[in-house]
Order: C-alpha cells, then sequence, then structure tokens
C-alpha cells in the first residue's frame, strides 16, 4: 500500500457473487493508492471479512427472510434487486450518516455497484459524492437508454428467418438473443433501466472493470452518454485476485488433478454461480462431455440443477464413463484453473467476470449464456473477437460434443486459439507500465482527490 492519503472510500456492492468480487478487487486497487475501506453489505451473501483484514466491513440488514435465504433468491435475480433496493434503502442511509459523522478520516466518495436505485438519493442528500461502478462491459450499459425502445420491438415472436436479423439498434446482437435478454418483466425493466440511466448520469463519474483494447467506443460513447467522468480500468482481477472474495468454499483438489493432465487437454465447464438449468439439459451436457472423449473439469454447484441434486441423475453407465475421463467439483477457485497449462478451452455462461478471466489467460470459449448482458458477451466472444464457438442455446448432447471436440483437437479450434492469443496479448498490455488500464487508475485517484 502507498502512504494513507488520510481520505476514505466506501464501497457498497450488491449481494451477487458477480458483483461482490469485482467490488473487493476495486477496494484493493484504490487501498493499494493510499485510500483506506470500508465495505457496507448486506446480511445475505455477506463478504468474508477475515479474508480482507485490512478493510472495515459494516453489515446492515436486507429484510429477506430465513425462508427466502434458504430458497436462494438468486434464482430470479430482477426480483432479488427489486426487493432488496426497497429494503435497504434505510438501513444504508442510518450507516451512511453514521459513517460520515464517526469517522475520523474524511470520506471522500461513495462508489457502488449500479444496481442500487436510491444510492444516488442518499448520497446527494448527505451532499457525498457518488461513483458508480458496473459490473458489465460498457457496450451492454450503454444500451441501457434505449432497452425500452427495443422491448417495443416483437422480437419475442418471430419466424425462424427474421430471427437470425441483427439488431440495428443494438449489435452485435440478433434479434432471437432478445428472446432471452428479456426474459423479466418488461415494465419492471423499463423502470429499473431509466432509474439506473437518470442516477448515473447524476453521479460523479463512472467505473468499468474493462479496457480501452476491449471497448474503445463503447467508452467513448459512454462518455457522451452519461456525460459524467469514465474510467476503464480493467480487468480487475489482473491485479488483485478474486479467490478470496469467493462466497462458495473452493475445491482445490482439482489443480492436483490438472497438474496430472496433458497440456491444453482439458475443457473446464462452469456455469457461474447463478445460471440454473434443467435436469434435461444437465444430462445432455453430461452425454456431450462423456461422447466427446475429452479430458473435462466440471463445477457442479448446489441448487445449479433446478429440483434435483446432480448425483441423482447419472445412470451408472453414465457415472462410470464421466469418472474415466473428468473430475467434478462443486466450485474451483476459477482464475488458477484457467491460468493451468492443462486447460485448453472454457464452456462458459459468459458471465462478464467469467469472459475477462478467460481472455487474460488465453482461453478460447464455448458460450452458453444464460441471459441478460451474458448474451451480448457471447456474440461479442464468437462473432466479434471470434475467440470462440456459440451454441446458440442448443442444449443437446451432438452439439455440446461437436463443439467441444471442434475447439480441443480440430484445425477451427487451433485458428479460434490463435487468435485469442493475441487477443490475451493486447488486453494484458493494458494493466503494464504505461498501459491505458493504468493510466486510467491514476486519472481515477486523482479524480477521487479532488472531489
Amino acid at each position: 500500500m502507498d502512504k494513507s492519503n488520510g481520505l476514505r472510500v466506501i464501497l457498497f456492492p450488491l449481494p451477487l457473487q458477480g458483483c461482490i468480487s469485482p467490488m473487493l478487487q476495486l477496494a484493493n486497487i484504490l487501498h493499494s493508492r493510499g485510500f483506506s475501506i470500508t465495505v457496507v453489505h448486506t446480511r445475505f451473501n455477506a463478504p468474508k471479512a477475515s479474508s480482507h483484514p485490512l478493510f472495515t466491513f459494516l453489515e446492515i440488514p436486507d429484510g429477506l427472510s430465513e425462508t427466502q435465504i434458504k430458497d436462494d433468491p438468486t434464482s430470479n435475480v430482477l426480483s432479488l434487486v427489486e426487493q432488496i433496493n426497497i429494503n435497504a434503502e434505510s438501513p444504508f442511509r442510518d450507516c451512511l450518516q453514521k459513517l460520515l459523522v464517526q469517522e475520523s478520516e474524511r470520506v471522500s466518495c461513495l462508489i457502488d455497484d449500479c444496481g442500487w436505485l436510491f444510492t444516488q438519493s442518499v448520497a446527494e442528500s448527505l451532499n457525498l459524492p457518488r461513483l458508480v461502478l458496473s459490473t458489465f462491459k460498457a457496450t451492454f450499459l450503454n444500451a441501457y437508454p434505449i432497452f425500452p425502445r427495443i422491448l417495443t420491438k416483437g422480437y419475442f415472436s418471430l419466424s425462424d428467418w427474421e430471427a437470425e436479423d441483427s439488431v440495428l439498434e443494438f449489435p452485435p446482437l440478433l434479434k432471437r438473443d432478445h428472446s432471452w435478454l428479456f426474459r423479466e418483466d418488461g415494465e419492471k425493466l423499463n423502470q429499473f433501466f431509466d432509474t439506473v440511466v437518470k442516477n448515473t448520469m447524476r453521479s460523479s463519474g463512472l467505473l468499468f472493470m474493462s479496457c480501452e483494447e476491449l471497448e474503445k467506443d463503447s467508452l467513448t460513447l459512454a462518455k457522451e452518454t452519461f456525460m459524467v467522468p469514465v474510467f476503464a480500468i480493467g480487468p480487475f482481477h489482473s491485479y488483485f485476485s478474486a479467490s478470496s472474495s469467493s462466497l462458495f468454499r473452493q475445491d482445490d483438489t482439482c489443480i492436483h488433478w490438472l497438474d496430472n493432465q496433458d497440456d491444453k487437454s482439458v475443457i473446464y465447464v462452469s456455469l457461474g454461480s447463478v445460471v440454473n438449468i434443467t435436469k434435461t439439459e444437465f444430462l445432455e451436457i453430461a452425454w456431450g462431455l462423456s461422447n466427446s472423449k475429452q479430458c473435462f473439469l466440471w463445477v457442479l454447484r448446489p441448487g445449479l440443477v433446478l429440483g434435483a441434486e446432480w448425483n441423482e441423475l447419472f445412470s451408472e453407465g453414465l457415472l462410470r464413463s464421466l469418472e474415466e475421463k473428468g473430475k467434478i467439483v462443486k466450485w474451483s477457485p476459477q482464475e488458477e484453473v484457467l491460468a493451468h497449462r492443462a486447460v485448453g478451452g472454457f464452456l462458459t455462461h459468459n458471465g462478464w467476470n467469467s469472459t475477462l478471466e478467460s481472455i487474460c489467460e488465453g482461453v478460447p470459449m464455448i458460450c452458453l449464456p444464460g441471459g441478460s448482458d451474458q448474451m451480448l458477451n457471447a456474440r461479442f466472444v464468437s462473432d466479434v473477437w471470434r475467440v470462440g464457438i456459440h451454441l446458440e442455446g442448443k442444449i443437446e448432447r451432438k452439439e455440446i460434443e461437436k463443439a467441444v471436440r471442434m475447439l480441443m483437437v480440430e484445425s477451427e479450434g487451433k485458428k479460434i486459439r490463435e487468435r485469442m492469443n493475441v487477443m490475451k496479448d493486447e488486453v494484458g498490455r493494458s494493466v503494464k507500465n504505461g498501459g491505458s488500464s493504468l493510466r486510467s487508475i491514476e486519472t481515477l485517484v486523482n479524480h477521487i482527490l479532488s472531489l
């Protein structure tokens, strides 16, 4: 850590794994630049304070019952965000007021997730500058102002030939992507998008876990769209690992297993911390992996399969086939896995964290997005950057087997890998001396000091 500058930053992540990890990585970045850090968090999905002894953690009530928590409220993310925004506003205001009075160091600003809808008003009422962290690709957040217009286009009931058309307002998405992108209630989504846009435009700055090498034009557009200073300081995990912020117990035995595999021989399979699949989809993935005859490491977190525990679904023959070629764990140290010499591909849901981690390690992807920004990330991976294969929503054993074999052993996979290695090098330069992200961090630090 640089010498303390006598200023404190308050961070407030949404209680989702994909939002908590980048916020705590950001906390490490700012702490290394001399800022003291206080993390305000909800009771649900509380980060492990013991893993971050240099920060102060303050818990606020979130209004979720024990029954709701047991039933996993992340199964419907929009409903969780809506409810927790209602429940947490008053406790957060009280907490922030006390912090501003009690802290011996001056609180310079609040940085919170763009999914918090009340924090801009609270911060303004207390004369505290607020900066917004987007855990999405800048391209996705830029589309928030136009999403309500897209929702009126009727892309949900299209003929087969229309479904393949691109969306002129939001390339590179296809029209059929929107039935997955907007699976929630349209009116609620419109209100959410509108509030996020207005709050961001009233903020003191916008942070992205991205870099110019990945989306320079989108970052320029973000400045024009939201009319606030924009800081592209990612990929965050290139500075500080996300492993200490995991909400799940990581199974490190998979690293020893990988040590015994050949270079680039293993397909890593993980659909993240929120995506759910049906029993049928689960079995199709299992048979696809088995039939591909490729080694695999498969993350099967509790609750991934709707209405069942995954180990109840395997026949004796399928289980025996999988055990011959693969290893199954409940959760993995993903950054370490992707960096391992044995991993040659990543079957992913294309959350932005996972997509960035895969790019930074030069691991080409098989795209199986679940919804929201994952659809956009997958399109960029497969159609724009051409560093992966899109399953196009076909969770069928033959399609999965075909994609795995194409990526891992066929000539097309070699070409994809070559393009990914070029991309890895380009993004890697952003976090080195003189790189775009490092320069942006220094600009951000100076901006916070000026508030």
